[in-house]
């Protein structure tokens, strides 16, 4: 029986800048970067409040899972916006708006409520979009 997801993998243009977000901008903690043979590096982060779940920083690249069309074609879409997505969560969505818009985030939605919550809309430094929501309380 499965019991739970332990790593996720998010598609990245480039892994120093996508460093640099996630850690920097975004607050995450680097749970593994180490290198993995020419080329090839392994780097993964986390929530702080989620240790246990490792965001794979996946460099989009010709090589062992990229022939180079497929690679040129992930590169776009991602950059586009069009591949990647997710959904998180913090518990004063207004306070986290303007502590990540302070860092540079690039916003695409500011805080609304929805019939669903109340969330904002933000981009990496790739491309890849994510749905910020608040904590129920």
């Amino acid at each position: 029986m499965i019991t739970k997801l332990n790593h996720v993998s998010i598609f990245v243009l480039d892994q120093d800048s996508a460093y640099d977000f996630y850690v920097n901008k975004l607050g995450f903690k680097v749970h593994t970067d180490a290198s993995m043979g020419p080329g090839m590096r392994w780097l993964t982060v986390c929530p702080p409040e989620q240790p246990d779940l490792e965001i794979t920083l996946m460099a989009i690249s010709e090589g062992m899972m990229f022939k180079q069309e497929a690679a040129t074609q992930m590169r776009d879409l991602v950059s586009k916006g069009t591949f990647g997505f997710g959904v998180f969560e913090c518990n004063d969505l207004l306070a986290t708006y303007e502590e990540l818009k302070a860092k540079g985030v690039e916003f695409t939605k500011v805080p609304t409520k929805e019939f669903y919550g109340f969330e904002a809309l933000f981009k990496d430094d790739s491309g890849n979009w994510f749905s910020l929501g608040e904590k129920a309380k």
